[in-house]
């Protein structure tokens, strides 16, 4: 469960962005902004100015939870370059998923297996991972 409307405000706190700050570059008011902080869901366009005003992606927090808990395609693991033979592997894991699941592992409150097994980590990718942490 993603309640993007606190976290937007968590992060606006975290930054003491003054409201009136807020207000202009949203163009909107105080009322509107706190109305912002308790949506669950928020307009891609009102996230987007707010990706943008704090100075952190948000979209990203969606992106993670696809990563972790949307069934993996062959798309996402290589991508083949037109007219030619040649293939390379992207990463799709981005910091905060790697620092999460490491956070499980070092906490105790899933083993290497448990991962591999829910959320589809290749063996190698974690203990690459584990290594460097």
């Amino acid at each position: 469960m993603i309640h993007i409307g606190s976290l937007v405000k968590a992060k606006a706190e975290e930054l003491r962005i003054s409201p009136e700050r807020i207000t202009n570059f949203l163009n909107c008011t105080e009322d509107e902004i706190e109305a912002m902080y308790e949506q669950e869901y928020m307009d891609t366009d009102k996230l987007l100015r707010w990706s943008k005003l704090l100075r952190y992606d948000f979209f990203r927090i969606y992106t993670g939870h696809l990563i972790l808990y949307a069934p993996p395609s062959k798309t996402d693991r290589v991508i083949k370059i037109r007219d030619s033979h040649l293939e390379f592997r992207k990463s799709i894991y981005t910091e905060e998923v790697k620092i999460f699941i490491l956070d499980k592992i070092i906490t105790g409150q899933m083993t290497v297996a448990e991962v591999i097994t829910k959320y589809k980590i290749p063996k190698t990718t974690l203990y690459k991972w584990i290594k460097k942490a």
